[in-house]
């Protein structure tokens, strides 16, 4: 009878420890199951221009010189307006936007293209926010910016995007319309309108080779439509 009741002690007290040890085991895996799963890259185009543009010298003509410029808000598709950096397998299905999973931009696409194009188009103008456009109207400044109506360049970014053309070859893909209007009594007047595609090889088939295409096309096309002004003598 002794060794009857020691078994069954024996074996209540290691039935108790194997149930002791799932519980644990459980709430260690609820745990790890539980834990936050890494965050994303977060990705910007750089910090830009590193120094001040140099001061002109005498006889040159000054930036201010040259018509001042409304940089419009620049307007995305519902597709570009979260902060996911995008892709299209071209030899699957090109139709098809696909995100990283793991690779985010800090601010939407539009945002970060007009940054840039704040950055290059400023070298050579005046630049002016959309709600400056009456006070800018009455310039009366010395120089070339007398009684000068500014123009306004509004921007529409239609594909912001990596391109696979092939599992290991990829290239940034940007293309954005512009339209430069001028007020006038009766409205706005059309003035031009482009469109502009840049295609910018990306140095690895992933985000980080994707967000550094898109970086160097956006600044082709910023570097393009400065040129493109030059050319129609605003």
């Amino acid at each position: 009878m002794k060794n009857a009741t020691h078994l069954i002690a024996t074996h209540a007290y290691s039935t108790g420890a194997r149930a002791l040890f799932l519980v644990f085991f459980l709430a260690l895996s609820g745990c790890a199951l539980t834990r936050p799963t890494a965050r994303p890259a977060v990705y910007d185009f750089g910090p830009g221009r590193l120094s001040s543009a140099p001061a002109p010298q005498a006889g040159q003509v000054a930036a201010s010189a040259l018509a001042p410029l409304v940089l419009d808000e620049v307007q995305a598709s519902s597709a570009l307006d979260g902060s996911a950096v995008l892709y299209r397998l071209a030899y699957t299905n090109a139709q098809q936007l696909r995100p990283y999973a793991q690779a985010r931009w800090s601010m939407p696409p539009a945002q970060l293209v007009r940054q840039r194009l704040r950055e290059q188009l400023g070298q050579d103008r005046a630049l002016l926010e959309p709600g400056a456009v009456v006070s800018a109207a009455r310039l009366s400044t010395p120089g070339a910016l007398a009684g000068v109506t500014p123009i306004t360049l509004r921007v529409e970014l239609e594909e912001f995007s990596q391109l696979f053309e092939a599992p290991g070859s990829s290239v940034g893909l940007l293309r954005l319309r512009a339209t430069l209007t001028q007020a006038s009594p009766s409205g706005a007047g059309l003035l031009a309108q482009r469109i502009i595609v840049v295609q910018r090889p990306a140095p690895s088939a992933d985000a980080v080779g994707g967000v550094q295409a898109l970086r160097l096309a956006t600044d082709a096309a910023a570097q393009e439509l400065a040129q493109w002004l030059q050319q129609l003598g605003h």
